[in-house]
């Protein structure tokens, strides 16, 4: 199935010279959507997880599917202040400033291999974060699953050494 053809080009957003791509369009078509999912879902079976992790928000929307249809669970990796246990953070750099991205330190137990999940690779930051985590913590990252990869961004050269699937390449 060519999942380009359910991702929607939103000029001009979310301002002048960026050409969004809005993967609503993909999820609100069961179809494309599940096909998306189990693509990932068949990528996830050669790596024996045993547990997936996304960032918020649209990690969760890719990961939580395919942490279903697997049956193990998920781990969300959130915003700092947004989770109610005792958490691990890391700080990592956005184009202007930084953020602080955490997961609840119980999340992850030492050797399970883990998915990450997220819509999107862009410039790498939040994915490579979201790897420290799970490092941090004893998991081991066996394998990188996005919708979308904007190959122009160069994202790929910060997970160097981690096995990735992408499903579109812009």
């Amino acid at each position: 199935m060519d999942l380009k053809q359910f991702v929607t080009i939103v000029p001009d957003w979310p301002k002048p010279g960026i050409k969004f791509k809005d993967i609503t369009t993909l999820m609100d078509n069961g179809e494309a959507y599940r096909y998306a999912t189990d693509q990932i879902v068949e990528y996830a079976k050669k790596r024996q997880i045993d547990l997936v992790v996304g960032p918020e928000a649209r990690g969760f929307i890719i990961g939580c599917p395919v942490a279903y249809s697997l049956g193990v669970g998920f781990a969300p990796v959130r915003k700092e202040g947004k989770l109610p246990r005792e958490t691990i953070k890391v700080q990592y750099g956005l184009e202007y400033g930084k953020d602080v991205l955490t997961i609840h330190k119980d999340a992850i137990k030492p050797g399970q291999r883990v998915l990450i999940t997220d819509d999107l690779l862009a410039t790498g930051g939040t994915i490579e974060a979201t790897i420290k985590l799970v490092e941090d913590l004893g998991g081991i990252v066996a394998g990188i699953a996005f919708l979308i990869e904007l190959s122009y961004l160069d994202g790929k050269d910060k997970l160097n050494g981690y096995d990735i699937l992408t499903l579109m390449t812009y």
